[in-house]
């Protein structure tokens, strides 16, 4: 039937019809293809394609290939990193050994170092020795030739003359009774014999700066009431460690003691005296 210019047609099966169209899709699943290397095409969904390669986070992350390799046996000894946990100390730390080191007859700084020895602290203990040997001896020098009117030139051995005392005790003596306790069978450690040793300097500090007084005797008097504290401080907080070394045990502290004493005598001669 045909009405105007629209021609109905009958709900019929006719052939070569359009199906109906359905509700759209939410989206549309575009598939690209890929050729591997090895010549055979790959499809893969582009909703389920990796991101690009700038767009991660590998930048931030270290290369493992670009590592270095850690360092291992004598090679170790050359790396900061083998000497970092020496210097891991606080203020309050460094203080606390300072302190100890004024009460040598407790005989327990080795006791509390065991585990954490540092040096840090005398690293600048030594430091601050020498810059206050260097200066308080030249101080005095030049007070005692101007009140004898006498012509003064400032001598630049102290300085290194200082720098390589103490600096060359507080290394050789820990390495040489390293070695000797080694040999008698009762070892310590390295650091914890220089750490010691560091330390055991500190009590010169405040005798070097009492060495102005214009007294000979005062300053003997300081030079020995130093040296007998500092050796004390040594040999009693090694004389637990070195009894089990066996009978010589005795000689070894008696020797550590006495050449302590002998460090307070050449600071005497050399840094408490003054000449004109």
């Amino acid at each position: 039937m045909m009405s105007g210019n629209y021609t109905s047609i009958d709900n019929q099966n006719v052939s070569g019809s359009v199906p109906a169209v359905g509700d759209p899709p939410s989206h549309v699943a575009v598939k690209f293809t890929d050729i591997s290397a090895d010549g055979k095409s790959r499809g893969e969904d582009l909703w389920a394609a990796r991101p690009p390669r700038d767009a991660d986070d590998t930048f931030g992350k270290p290369n493992s290939g670009s590592e270095e390799p850690q360092q291992s046996g004598w090679f170790r000894s050359f790396t900061i990193a083998a000497y970092r946990p020496y210097f891991d100390v606080d203020t309050s730390d460094v203080l606390e050994r300072i302190k100890d080191s004024l009460f040598p007859f407790r005989g327990t700084f080795s006791e509390k170092t065991a585990n954490n020895p540092d040096l840090y602290g005398p690293f600048w203990i030594c430091t601050t020795l020498i810059f206050v040997a260097a200066s308080i001896g030249t101080f005095v020098t030049y007070l005692a030739h101007k009140l004898q009117k006498k012509e003064w030139d400032y001598d630049i051995n102290l300085m290194t003359w200082s720098a390589g005392l103490f600096y060359g005790y507080v290394t050789i003596v820990p390495l040489g009774l390293y070695i000797v306790l080694k040999y008698f069978s009762a070892p310590a450690g390295f650091v914890q014999l220089l750490c010691l040793y560091g330390y055991s300097l500190f009590v010169f500090v405040p005798a070097l700066c009492l060495s102005v007084v214009p007294q000979e005797i005062f300053r003997w008097v300081i030079a020995g009431v130093a040296g007998f504290m500092s050796a004390t401080f040594v040999a009693l907080n090694l004389k637990n460690h070195i009894s089990s070394a066996g009978e010589s045990w005795f000689l070894i502290v008696a020797a550590i003691f006495l050449l302590q004493l002998a460090l307070a005598l050449v600071l005497k001669f050399y840094l408490f005296t003054v000449t004109v």
